[in-house]
């Protein structure tokens, strides 16, 4: 099994990499016990912002952004990881997401995770993330991971919160077969489209 971590936060490291990181260890824990093995890809929005800007204003897709598209097109499953900020999510995250195909998490199990100062942006999962993966037809996990900065001192609470939400996502992954690879869909004329 292949999954995936897309993780959007701006500094080395993050809370929104280490929690990826927790996700992503627990997630293999819960498959192994399964007889299952996984192999873990992480892809840092960070790295990849000015191909982002590029794909955005100038419509360029570069080797490495491609490259992380391909890899969420090969994984069984993808957790996504973003900061909050102003009581969303991180600006890089939305650019990767509107970079790729909205047929590319059709099917596809996604355990949804966030970071933030304070537990009052608690809600962004649900309010912010939600809707944007239900548009990419996703198979969202049922349950998801906000770690406020208090939550970081309180480790058994987190890692039991961590453990529950990837064994969950770990079962998604199990149930389902994502496609692979998207079909090409032929263009239509654009003549034709006005004559009706």
């Amino acid at each position: 099994m292949e999954l995936v971590v897309v993780t959007a936060g701006a500094g080395e490291p993050s809370s929104s990499r280490l929690l990826g990181e927790r996700l992503a260890e627990a997630a293999v824990a819960a498959l192994a016990d399964s007889s299952v093995a996984a192999q873990v890809t992480y892809l840092e929005l960070r790295e990849l912002g000015h191909d982002l800007i590029d794909a955005t204003t100038q419509r360029l897709s570069s080797p490495t952004l491609t490259a992380a598209k391909a890899a969420i097109m090969a994984a069984d499953g993808v957790i996504a990881v973003t900061p909050v900020y102003n009581g969303s999510y991180a600006g890089l995250f939305k650019l990767f997401f509107d970079a790729l195909d909205p047929r590319a998490l059709t099917g596809r199990p996604v355990l949804l995770a966030a970071t933030g100062g304070s537990p009052r942006h608690s809600l962004v999962v649900e309010h912010a993330l939600l809707p944007l993966f239900y548009y990419f037809k996703a198979e969202v996990a049922p349950l998801s991971v906000f770690a406020a900065t208090p939550d970081w001192s309180d480790s058994a609470d987190l890692d039991f919160r961590v453990a529950k939400a990837a064994g969950a996502f770990a079962h998604r992954v199990l149930d389902s077969r994502p496609a692979k690879h998207l079909p090409n869909q032929p263009v239509p004329d654009y003549d034709d489209l006005l004559r009706g």
